[in-house]
């Protein structure tokens, strides 16, 4: 069953100390077995664009393309907007599996948008779009978001790779959460993949990121604690009107509303699905380092939230080819750096999922490529016009070029 964070109704789930919590679109916690176990599962949500073959504008066929595309496997799905589409990866428990898993998701989706005059393309943000189209798809919680919420909803149409890390409980999910906050900004540099916006040079490598801020429960999650005080914040949030319901808490880290997962929301979708792969691993192995020094009786990184907020600004501004805010001791390192440390306090993890290997031979590229967003700045650069940036950036969704 893949990992989703559809539109569906959920049920309260049941408290975990023994009483029923009426708080809306929060999954059960299930019983899961001890978060000792040698591998935890994988599950990947890559969002879409799509664009014109022709013009390389945004393209709002995402209802007719998916009708083409899907096969039934409740793997493909509409996403907010009339011009995306979203994968759900079944789940996974090696890093070849998840690599032939979104490699055929992402050529499904390729082939009905060809049919339909449309290229796939994988970016953070809209490289070139139409502004006079509206933007949300013709459906009762969008329109109803849209009279809520104006022109907030206009970030919807930026794209994300979510990671979800299972089997989790609650508590699991709630505790892990905490530990593994201060990583998320590297996540966010690493996956940074937007820097344009409309025809124009954001001046970061993830805008997505800027722009998403704009929501009341976007950016560095709080701490939770426990799950108990986790379900009174959203219960808090829903009854005040600051959210619908669970589905719209759009922290970086959350505990997943359908499925016993985390779910790691921090990355701009991957340009590649080598580099989702890559974050689906890292995500896996910070999840399991966070279980494992909650087990060992280690507090939680002692970091404030007033370095975390900028130390995220500053990841997606500069991505991996410039400075990062470390939260640990609130001081700038090259971004490169602050990755090789997450690295190291992952070792043990990333070897024990046989993962080590794929994260070095990735990153090497990565250290010698760059980022998404200096990739797609360096062909703006280099031939002067956005539609070879969409143009490259289809090329390298749809794996004709890597």
């Amino acid at each position: 069953m893949p990992p989703r964070g559809g539109s569906g109704a959920r049920t309260a789930p049941p408290n975990p100390s023994g009483g029923a919590v009426a708080t809306p679109g929060v999954r059960p916690a299930p019983v899961s077995p001890p978060s000792t176990r040698s591998l935890l599962t994988l599950g990947v949500e890559e969002e879409f664009l799509l664009v014109d073959a022709r013009t390389f504008e945004l393209a709002a066929k995402a209802a007719t393309v998916l009708a083409d595309a899907d096969d039934g496997s409740g793997t493909m799905h509409m996403e907010a907007t009339r011009f995306q589409v979203e994968s759900a990866s079944p789940i996974a428990r090696t890093a070849d599996e998840m690599h032939g898993q979104l490699l055929r998701l992402r050529r499904g989706f390729t082939e009905a948008a060809a049919a339909r005059g449309c290229r796939l393309v994988a970016s953070g943000t809209p490289v070139l779009r139409r502004l006079d189209e509206p933007v949300l798809a013709d459906e009762p919680r969008r329109h109803v978001q849209r009279a809520r919420f104006g022109e907030m909803t206009d970030t919807f149409v930026d794209c994300g790779c979510h990671v979800h890390v299972g089997t989790l409980d609650l508590d699991e999910a709630v505790r892990a959460a905490d530990h593994l906050r201060p990583w998320l900004p590297t996540l966010i540099a690493l996956g940074a993949n937007s820097p344009f916006k409309d025809g124009a040079d954001t001046g970061h490598a993830s805008w997505r990121t800027v722009a998403g801020s704009v929501w009341p429960c976007s950016g560095i999650p709080p701490r939770m604690r426990t799950p108990e005080r986790y379900l009174e914040s959203l219960e808090t949030l829903i009854s005040t009107g600051t959210i619908m319901d669970a589905k719209m808490v759009y922290w970086d880290a959350r505990p997943s509303m359908t499925w016993p997962t985390l779910e790691i929301r921090a990355p701009d979708v991957a340009m590649s699905v080598e580099e989702a792969v890559l974050q689906a691993v890292l995500a896996r192995a910070l999840v399991k380092a966070s279980l494992r020094a909650h087990e060992q009786g280690l507090p939680v990184p002692a970091v404030r939230d007033e370095v975390l907020a900028p130390a995220r600004w500053r990841a997606a501004r500069d991505g991996l080819e410039g400075q990062a805010l470390d939260p640990r001791t609130a001081e700038l390192v090259p971004a490169h750096a602050l990755l090789d440390d997450l690295v190291v306090h992952l070792d043990d993890e990333l070897r024990e999922a046989g993962d080590l290997d794929y994260v070095d031979a990735t990153l090497a590229r990565l250290r010698r490529d760059g980022c998404g967003a200096h990739r797609q700045r360096k062909v703006f650069e280099e031939r002067g016009r956005f539609t070879d940036v969409v143009r490259y950036l289809a090329d390298v969704t749809e794996a004709r070029e890597r």
